[in-house]
């Protein structure tokens, strides 16, 4: 066993500065991050829809993708705040295959993690710059997000990743809303310990600093399904589950109960049409329950250009080479039925 340190690479400070968000879009982002902040608190009865592909595989397709997105989300602005996913990390239960854009800038090509971090900075930029549109992406390696600080909307705590002391630690010092998703057990103490402890003031050591935090008041509930014991998807967006949660996730002991419903993973059984149904299932909900009309506050599509998955070297052009994904056509409907029953 050992461990070789092959090669020191630039700090986010120094890839920020090779490729800059421009000054019109910082200013923009301040005013779009109120937005966002304003609808997971309840004071914008907006919801947030999350939406994109499961893995950020290629720049020309991604880019595509948001331009649509861009296009779909002036048309429904007034119902809704979409933020397109942008995941550059692709989590593996067993730690082998294809891990993201960071790991392998070409999917099919060797590990580059020089290339990679380049490379997720680039797309990031390249869609907040020519679509306007603020990014999300998930928080996989904590000492990582820094090199899209000035670019992320939202980022998103894996349901591996959300036990871990230094996820929960970091999510309490950064900028904008942080969705903590409940653990692949479904454990709802779980999650709801990691909002709080996200929310709370912490110290702790970050790349080579002793630092402190205020706590991120936006850290907030994703409900993305469960594995059994006995190895079966199980949902966790139902009407009883909602009502438990929501008396359970008050005001009392945090701050701005927010849930955003993740309708793939295993809340879908990774079937990706069924996101459909779920969405409209928890708006059904949210009209014949005020408690859980006021604590879901968006949700989590899986969506490409493409409906379904392929292997890695499959080349469809806008198709996932990860878990499957709805195809535009589809996400196209289904945000529209989203704001049009908000």
């Amino acid at each position: 066993m050992s461990m070789q340190f092959k090669r020191l690479l630039p700090i986010p400070k120094d890839i920020r500065e090779e490729m800059p968000l421009s000054a019109k879009m910082t200013e923009r982002k301040a005013a779009f991050d109120a937005e966002v902040a304003s609808v997971l608190t309840g004071d914008d009865d907006r919801r947030l829809v999350i939406i994109g592909p499961c893995s950020a595989d290629r720049e020309d397709s991604v880019l595509e993708y948001a331009t649509r997105l861009a296009g779909l989300a002036e048309r429904v602005r007034d119902k809704l705040v979409i933020i397109p996913r942008v995941y550059t990390n692709k989590p593996r239960t067993k730690g082998t295959g294809y891990k993201g854009l960071l790991h392998n800038p070409d999917p099919e090509g060797p590990s580059d993690l020089l290339g990679g971090v380049k490379a997720i900075r680039h797309m990031h930029l390249r869609v907040v710059e020519e679509t306007g549109m603020f990014t999300a992406d998930e928080m996989l390696y904590p000492s990582n997000y820094q090199y899209l600080i000035d670019l992320l909307a939202y980022i998103a705590v894996g349901a591996r990743s959300v036990e871990n002391q230094e996820h929960r630690l970091v999510a309490s010092g950064v900028t904008m809303p942080v969705g903590m998703k409940n653990p692949t057990g479904g454990s709802t103490d779980v999650m709801l310990n990691s909002i709080f402890a996200a929310q709370q003031p912490q110290t702790f050591l970050f790349r080579n600093w002793e630092v402190e935090t205020s706590g991120n008041p936006l850290a907030h509930a994703v409900l993305r399904g469960y594995i059994g014991e006995d190895g079966l998807n199980y949902p966790n967006y139902h009407y009883e589950y909602l009502e438990r949660l929501a008396a359970k996730y008050t005001e009392d002991d945090f701050q701005n109960p927010a849930v955003i419903i993740d309708c793939n993973h295993d809340n879908s059984g990774k079937r990706p049409l069924e996101q459909v149904r779920i969405a409209k299932e928890v708006l059904d909900s949210c009209r014949r329950s005020p408690a859980i009309g006021g604590m879901v506050r968006g949700f989590m599509v899986e969506s490409y250009l493409e409906d379904g998955s392929q292997p890695l070297d499959g080349g469809v052009w806008g198709k996932s080479i990860t878990d499957p994904c709805l195809g535009w056509e589809k996400t196209e409907r289904l945000v529209l039925e989203i704001a049009e029953r908000c």
